[in-house]
Parts: C-alpha cells; structure tokens; sequence
C-alpha cells in the first residue's frame, strides 16, 4: 500500500514538474508583456500541472477510457474556468494600472497628483499613496522655494535702497566738503562716520545671513550660564537704553546651563534687545528672563511696542521683514530677526514671538545642558 501510494505521488510529481518547467519558460517569455497574458499563463500551468498528473497516474493505474475521459473533461473544465477568472483579474489590473499611469502622467506635467477614482488593487493603493505624499512634499518644496525667491527678490530691492540712501549722502557731504562750503566740517565728518558705520553694519549682516542660509554658519559650543549671557547682554544694550529712555530690566533670569556659542548667542540677544529697545517708546520697559520649560531654557524678551499685527506676526522673522514700510533708522535692513533665527535654529531650538499686553515677546528655544 505504502508503495503504491509513493508511486502514485511520484507519477504526479513528475507531471506537475513538466508542467512547471514549460510554464516558466512561457513566462520568461511574456514577462515584458501585459500582466493579463502572465495572469493567462500562471492559470494554464496551474491547471496543466494537475491534469499531468492526473493523467500520469491514471495511466500508470490502467484505468478504463471512460473514466480516464471523465477525468480529462473535469480537468478541462477547470481550465476554461481558470483561464477566465485569469482574463476578468488581468484586465482589471490593467485597468488600474493604466489610470495610475494617466495619474503619474498628470503628475509630471502640472506637479499635482490626483489619486484615481476606483479603488486599486492593495500594492496599487499603496503606490497611490506614496504619490501623494511625494506630491505634496514637492508642492511644499515648490512652495517654500518661490517664498523664498520672492524674499531674495525683496531683500536685494531693500539693500538697494538702503545702501543708496547713505551713499548719496555720503557723496553729498564730500562733495560740499571737496567745495569748502561747509561752516562746520566737524559736523560733516561725524555723519559721515555714522553713516559708513551703519553701511558697514549692514554688511556685516548680510555676511552673516549669507553664512546661515548657506549652512556654512561653524559653532564652536561650550558650557555656559544663560545667566551670564543675559547679564552680558544687558550690559552691553544699556548705553542705548539709556539713549531713548528705556528701562532695561532682567527679572526671573534662572542660572541655567546651555551648550551654545557664546559669541553667536550674545549676537542673536543683542539683536532681540536692539530691536525691543528701538520700538519701546520713551519711559518704557523692556524685560529680560530665562527659565527652564520642559527641558529647554526659554529666554524671552519683552518690549512696549504696541504689539505687531496678528497677520504680520508668521513674517517676523523673515529675511528682510519690519514692522514699517520706512528704510531708515531705526528700522533698520530687516536683517536682525533673520539672523536670530538662523542662528537659533542652528543651535537646534527655535525662536517665536507673540503678542503681550502693550506689547510683544520675542522667545529663543533652547536645549537645556544635561
């Protein structure tokens, strides 16, 4: 019994195999061609494979020729059955595929990809998908880039006007100098003086955008207290607070420990208190504090500007940005509040700003030190 049994799966074995290999060939031969002749040629096999056998084993066991006529018909059967089922799937493979393709198509012209309407097979689906988010991260991409050009387009327009302003005067005054028209040359050569310093502090911003934004910005960090940079900081601005009558006040400033670049970071709190101090009218305050949140040191600064518009607020820190439309001091190239947050981000935090009674906040993000 045991032998004939094994004889039995030896005969079906050997037909199934022959089956096999001529299917492979078959599909080895139509693999360039439409998923629907694959689909044909796998349901052919399939069939082929146990109608090998069973005709194998039918011969081996002598059976009669009605009953090996029965098992040819059913075998049959089951092929015109298998072709078909085979046909119906490949066609709607192909139906969906090619709406994918009219998709990706659409999607290389206008760079907006649309999903089909019908839904597609699981592996198309996911496919589908995928397009979608690759299309969304490019109209993003395609976003941020015209922003962005945009920016650059405004930025050279105000530089422009802003280094034209002073060179006019500059040649102005040298030319009145060169005439002998002046009473007082001491009084031309202290604007002069002004004027060159601010031109030469606005290239030196230009400079340092120009090192953030192409990611050459090197930060050489070290342990340092956020409360040794505030108090720097509020040292430094004190003179010009002074200047328009502005409190300057450093209230709730924690010790905490941050890994920074020292020169970089009193930049960029040099910049915020320049800024807060320029549009805090006279007799106004501006405050300073540094407190842990959440495993980051948050330094704020806090002027009495008013407050900024809630649609102008996004556009604060952009390159070129300022509150006003004048090009003059102090409103200055529109530069600070960029470099603060290259800076900042440079430093993996980040820098916001909102709105406060009678003015505004300005908050710098950073990592607190293990």
């Amino acid at each position: 019994m045991l032998g004939d049994t094994l004889l039995i799966a030896l005969y079906a074995a050997a037909g199934a195999a022959a089956a096999g290999l001529l299917g492979t060939t078959a599909l080895r031969l139509v693999r360039h061609r439409s998923v629907t002749l694959s689909l044909a040629v796998v349901a052919a096999v399939t069939v082929a494979a146990m109608l090998a056998g069973t005709m194998l084993v039918a011969w081996a066991m002598f059976l009669s020729d009605h009953d090996l006529w029965v098992v040819t018909m059913v075998c049959s059967m089951a092929a015109v059955v298998s072709l078909a089922v085979a046909l119906v799937l490949g066609r709607g493979v192909v139906r969906e595929s090619e709406a994918l393709a009219r998709a990706t198509r659409a999607f290389g012209d206008d760079g907006s990809f649309t999903p089909p309407a019908t839904a597609p097979l699981a592996e198309l689906a996911v496919l589908s998908r995928e397009l979608a988010a690759t299309s969304a991260k490019l109209a993003a991409s395609r976003e941020r880039e015209q922003s962005l050009e945009a920016s650059r387009r405004e930025l050279v327009a105000w530089i422009s006007h802003d280094l034209r302003t002073p060179l006019a005067g500059l040649q102005a005054m040298a030319e009145a100098l060169e005439d002998g028209v002046v009473a007082d040359p001491g009084v031309y050569h202290a604007r002069i003086r002004t004027e060159v310093e601010r031109m030469s502090g606005m290239v030196g911003d230009l400079f340092e955008l120009s090192r953030i934004q192409a990611g050459v910005l090197t930060l050489n960090t070290a342990r340092v207290s956020v409360y040794d940079l505030v108090g720097d900081a509020i040292a430094g601005a004190d003179a010009l607070a002074r200047e328009h009558g502005v409190r300057l006040v450093g209230a709730g400033v924690e010790p905490a420990p941050i890994e920074v670049d020292g020169r970089e970071m009193s930049r960029v709190l040099a910049n915020l208190l320049v800024n807060a101090i320029r549009r805090t009218p006279a007799d106004g305050t501006v405050a300073v504090s540094a407190q842990r949140r959440d495993g980051s040191v948050v330094v704020s600064v806090t002027d009495g500007c008013g407050g900024i518009r809630p649609e102008d607020l996004p556009r604060v820190f952009d390159t070129g940005w300022r509150a006003t439309d004048a090009r003059t001091p102090p409103a200055g190239a529109g530069l600070g509040l960029a470099i603060v947050r290259g800076i900042v981000e440079a430093h993996q935090g980040r820098a916001a700003v909102r709105n406060v009674p009678g003015g505004c906040r300005f908050e710098v993000h950073l990592p607190a030190a293990a």
